[in-house]
């Protein structure tokens, strides 16, 4: 009987670290094969938190945190956190890479809320 109960005992341990495991999640960003590519494909069919990873320059500065970013098939506007900027020097001419998702609010033109801002030698 005792080496019955340690055995339910091992088994249910096992299982619990199997179900964690299970329930493990990436939060971060990620793009599959239906994400869009560029900023046109996101401006035709704008889709709300949908993760995005971009190439292209951010032209100007708009608003507090919030600038114009093209990947050279269009512009959308693009919201930057300071710390995600990290007081790094770049002007319209530097090649950058977002990462990101899309914020799409009722009756507002779509923006891509930047997590991760790379500049691309």
């Amino acid at each position: 009987m005792q080496s019955h109960r340690k055995l339910l005992v091992s088994l249910a341990a096992a299982a619990a670290l199997l179900a964690g495991s299970a329930h493990a999640q990436y939060v971060g960003p990620s793009t599959g094969p239906d994400a869009p590519k560029t900023v046109a494909a996101i401006l035709k069919n704008p889709v709300d938190d949908q993760a995005v990873v971009l190439r292209g320059q951010l032209l100007r500065k708009v608003g507090n945190e919030k600038y114009t970013f093209s990947d050279g098939t269009a512009e959308i506007r693009v919201e930057i956190d300071d710390k995600v900027f990290m007081n790094r020097k770049i002007d319209a001419k530097t090649q950058v890479e977002i990462r990101g998702e899309v914020e799409k609010d009722f009756m507002e033109s779509p923006e891509i809320d930047v997590s991760v801002l790379t500049v691309v030698p």
